[in-house]
C-alpha cells in the first residue's frame, strides 16, 4: 500500500454545529415583538384543532414569519422608516388579530356559564341600580358611555401618536409590551370560553332604554366587524384598561394623558355590561388581565 497515502491524516466527514447564541437572537426583537410572535404562533398551532381554510392557515402561519423577517431586517440593516413601522405594526395588528379569532368557533356554547353570568349582571343592574342610575339624567350618560365604546378603537394609534407628540418615541415599546400582552391574553381565552352576547342570547332582558344615534352606529359597527368565538373576557375592556395602565406607566410626566384613558377605560367597561355588548363577569375579568399584565411587564422590564 502507499505509504503516502498512509501517512496521510484521516480526515473527518463531521461538520460541527455552532451552537445558536439565544442571547443574539432575543436582542434582535422588541419586548413588544416577542409578544406579537409568541401570540400568532400560538394562532397558528390553533388552526391544527379547528376546521379553518387552507389560505387562511396559510396567512396564520405567515404573519409570525413575517414579523421575525421584519425584525430581522431592521436588526441588521437599521433605517429610520423600518424602525418607525416597527412602531405602529403591533397596534395595527390589534384589530386582525382579534378578526382572525372568528376562525376559532366552537359549535356548542356554554350555557350554564352564560346564566351565570346573567345572574351576576341582574344584581349589578337591577338589584344594586346601575341601570337606573345610568338613566337618571335620560339619554345623556347612555351617550357618553357609547361614545367612549366608539372612540376604544382609536385608543391604540392614539396612544401611539401622544408619545411621538411628547417626543418620547423611544418609550413606544415600554407602552406597547403591557398592553400586547394584556389585549393578547384576553383573546388567546376567547376561543376556550365559548359564550355569546347577552344581547343575542337573552333577548329583552336588561337592554338600555334608550337607541342614541351612538348606540346604532356600535350596533352598525359589531354587526359587520365582530366576532361570534366568545365574548369571555373582554377583550374591549381588556385594551383599554391596558391602554390606561400602560400610558400611566410609560408617560407620568404627563398624568393627564393616562388619566383620560383611565376613564375612558372605566366608561368602555360600563358601557358593554350597561350596553349588553358583554356580562359584567366579561369586563371584571378583562381588568384583571390587564392588572397583571401591568405586573408583569413591571417585572420583567424596570425601565
Amino acid at each position: 500500500m502507499n505509504e503516502k497515502w498512509n501517512a496521510a491524516p484521516l480526515r473527518s466527514a463531521y461538520v460541527p454545529v455552532m451552537p445558536v447564541d439565544w442571547s443574539q437572537v432575543s436582542r434582535l426583537f422588541r419586548p413588544s415583538e416577542w409578544v406579537v410572535l409568541l401570540y400568532f404562533t400560538y394562532t397558528a398551532a390553533l388552526t391544527a384543532s379547528y376546521p379553518v381554510q387552507p389560505g387562511k392557515r396559510l396567512v396564520a402561519i405567515m404573519v409570525p414569519v413575517l414579523l421575525f423577517a421584519l425584525g430581522v431586517a431592521d436588526s441588521r440593516n437599521p433605517r429610520r422608516w423600518t424602525s418607525i413601522v416597527r412602531d405602529w405594526v403591533p397596534a395595527a395588528l390589534v384589530l386582525g388579530a382579534y378578526w382572525q379569532l372568528d376562525w376559532y368557533q366552537s359549535p356548542h356554547r356554554m350555557v350554564g356559564l352564560e346564566r351565570f353570568f346573567l345572574r351576576l349582571d341582574e344584581t349589578i343592574l337591577s338589584q344594586a341600580g346601575l341601570h337606573k342610575a345610568i338613566e337618571s339624567m335620560g339619554a345623556v350618560i347612555p351617550s357618553l358611555l357609547e361614545i367612549a365604546y366608539t372612540l376604544l378603537y382609536a385608543i391604540p394609534p392614539l396612544s401611539i401618536a401622544a408619545l411621538y407628540f411628547y417626543r418620547k418615541r423611544n418609550r413606544v415599546d415600554r407602552f406597547l409590551f403591557p398592553f400586547l400582552l394584556g389585549t393578547f391574553c384576553a383573546y388567546a381565552l376567547l376561543p376556550h370560553f365559548p359564550t355569546a352576547s347577552p344581547r343575542f342570547e337573552f333577548p329583552g332582558l336588561d337592554l338600555p332604554t334608550y337607541s342614541t344615534v351612538w348606540r346604532r352606529l356600535n350596533e352598525w359597527i359589531l354587526g359587520r366587524g365582530d366576532i361570534d368565538t366568545s365574548v369571555f373576557p373582554s377583550g374591549h375592556v381588556t385594551a383599554a384598561f391596558s391602554a390606561a395602565f400602560a400610558m400611566m406607566r410609560t408617560l407620568p410626566e404627563k398624568p393627564a394623558v393616562g388619566r383620560v384613558l383611565l376613564v375612558m377605560a372605566i366608561l368602555v367597561a360600563i358601557a358593554t355590561v350597561y350596553g349588553r355588548y358583554h356580562y359584567a363577569a366579561d369586563a371584571i375579568t378583562g381588568l384583571a388581565i390587564s392588572i397583571l399584565a401591568l405586573g408583569f411587564s413591571m417585572m420583567v422590564r424596570r425601565d
